[in-house]
C-alpha cells in the first residue's frame, strides 16, 4: 500500500510541477513583470512545500533513503564532481548558445524566464542565488530522487531517463526550442551523475551551478535579453 501512494504521490506531483513550470512561463509572454520572480515570497513557500513533499513522499514509500541517493558515501568526492560538472557543462552550452542564435536567429530561444528572475541590481544577488537552491533542489529530488530512483524498480531505468529528459525539455518549451534541446540535454547528464555516484548531491551542485553561470553570462550580457 505504502509504494501504491508514493507512485500515484509522485506521479501527480509531477505533473503538477510540470503543469505550474509551464504555465508560469507561458505567463511571462502575456505579463510584463517589474520585480523578481525568484524573490516573490509566496513562491518561495510554495518551492519549500514542494520540498517537504518530496522528502514526505520518499520517507512514507519505506524504500532505503539509499535508493533515493540522499547518503553520500563519499561525500567529498561528490562535492567536487558535482561542481566541476556543472562548470564544464555550462562551457559547452554558452558556446551552443551564441552558435544556434547567429546561425538560426533570436527566435530560436527566448530569454523571458532568464530575464525575470535575473538581479536587477547588486543587492539582489545573495537573496535571489538563495533563493535558487530550493527550486533547483525541488526537481532534483523529483527527477532523480523520486521519478529515477524511486520509480527504476517498477519502470526500466532507460525508459526513465529518456521520460524525464523529455518532460523537463517539455515544460521549458516557453524558452524556445533551444531551450527544450538543452534542457532535455543537461536532465540526460544529471540523470547519468545520479546513476554513476549513487548520489543525489552530484547533480544536484551541477544543477545549482549551471543556473548560476547562466545568470552570470545573462548579466553579462543583458544587452541579448531584450
Amino acid at each position: 500500500m505504502a509504494l501504491v501512494v508514493f507512485v500515484a504521490g509522485t506521479l501527480i506531483l509531477t505533473i503538477f510541477i510540470a503543469w505550474a513550470t509551464y504555465h508560469s512561463a507561458e505567463m511571462l509572454k502575456q505579463v510584463k513583470v517589474d520585480f523578481n520572480l525568484l524573490l516573490l515570497p509566496a513562491e518561495n513557500l510554495l518551492r519549500v512545500g514542494l520540498v517537504i513533499t518530496c522528502l514526505i513522499l520518499g520517507w512514507a514509500s519505506g524504500l532505503s533513503r539509499e535508493q533515493f541517493g540522499w547518503i553520500s558515501h563519499t561525500p567529498l568526492a561528490d562535492i567536487a564532481i558535482g561542481l566541476g560538472t556543472g562548470i564544464l557543462v555550462q562551457l559547452p552550452l554558452n558556446a551552443l548558445t551564441n552558435w544556434a542564435l547567429m546561425r538560426f536567429g533570436p527566435q530560436i530561444y527566448s530569454p523571458l524566464v532568464i530575464r525575470s528572475i535575473l538581479p536587477r541590481q547588486r543587492d539582489e544577488w545573495a537573496p535571489v542565488l538563495l533563493a535558487l537552491f530550493p527550486a533547483v533542489l525541488v526537481e532534483e529530488l523529483l527527477f532523480r530522487s523520486l521519478l529515477l530512483g524511486g520509480l527504476k524498480m517498477f519502470f526500466p531505468v532507460s525508459a526513465l531517463v529518456a521520460g524525464t529528459a523529455l518532460l523537463f525539455g517539455w515544460m521549458h518549451s516557453p524558452q524556445g526550442r533551444l531551450g527544450m534541446v538543452i534542457t532535455a540535454a543537461v536532465s540526460l547528464l544529471l540523470a547519468g551523475l545520479f546513476l554513476w555516484r549513487g548520489s543525489l548531491l552530484p547533480p544536484l551542485l551541477a544543477h545549482y551551478v549551471v543556473n548560476l553561470l547562466q545568470l552570470l553570462v545573462a548579466h553579462r550580457h543583458r544587452d541579448r535579453l531584450l
